[in-house]
């Protein structure tokens, strides 16, 4: 599948510009569309989504972001030497994220430039701190940006609130699903706990689950309008991307 440049996060105000601009370089194209770039943009970024080191040339001719979120295993270029040469040549925070996390490949990207290395699978929370703290330094005396209506549960967990406003009454099995998920957002939760959620055991088939989710984001679609972001993660559970 081709890499593509995604604009995320833009149009919602006539202050999205004023908001910080986030470069995310990765080029596993399902991790970084489904649950990175549309979790950022939750948070109040404006995001711009790549895949190669090629494309981040070509933006950087062309614009000049706040901060690039950096893969270090790029199809067409070594991460830490594309850290060396930014952190030498421009201004540009650089957050490193990758699956490498030995101490070697830590201190590697920190001695390189990146001003901050996070490991993946990350915690969407995580990321948008570090994103805000390090707009600080940058930006002295420049507000983080308001976090943008994000998806909640009611106390009780009986009804979802979408970021539009709308609200959707929930089934049994649904609620159990969402608080599992919410109780832990943005970490894949296993199958197995979602079973044990709904209050199945050994004997529940695993792919009920596949087929409730499936409903869920149906139902969520039709009533809400709005795709619910509940991605499956291959070979652990499922991700709520809040």
């Amino acid at each position: 599948m081709a890499n593509r440049q995604t604009p995320w996060g833009q149009g919602a105000s006539p202050d999205t510009l004023l908001d910080p601009h986030i470069v995310v370089v990765e080029d596993d194209e399902l991790y970084r569309d489904t649950i990175v770039v549309p979790a950022l943009a939750d948070f109040g970024f404006r995001v711009t989504a790549i895949g190669t080191a090629g494309q981040l040339e070509r933006v950087l001719d062309s614009d000049t972001p706040d901060i690039v979120v950096l893969d270090v295993g790029l199809p067409d270029g070594d991460g830490f030497a594309i850290t060396e040469r930014l952190s030498q040549n421009s201004t540009v925070g650089i957050v490193i994220l990758s699956g490498r996390d030995t101490q070697h490949d830590r201190l590697r990207g920190l001695t390189n430039g990146a001003d901050a290395y996070l490991s993946k699978p990350v915690v969407m929370h995580e990321l948008a701190t570090t994103l805000r703290n390090l707009m600080r330094r940058l930006r002295p005396g420049h507000g983080s940006p308001a976090p943008a209506p994000s998806w909640r549960l009611d106390s009780q967990g009986w009804s979802l609130y979408a970021p539009n406003g709308s609200s959707v009454a929930l089934k049994a099995y649904e609620r159990s699903i969402l608080r599992a998920l919410f109780e832990v957002p943005g970490e894949p939760v296993p199958r197995e706990s979602l079973i044990t959620a709904l209050g199945g055991d050994e004997l529940f088939d695993p792919h009920r689950i596949e087929v409730l989710v499936y409903r869920l984001r149906s139902k969520v679609a039709k009533e809400a309008g709005l795709v619910l972001p509940l991605n499956a993660v291959r070979g652990s559970g499922y991700v709520f991307a809040i």
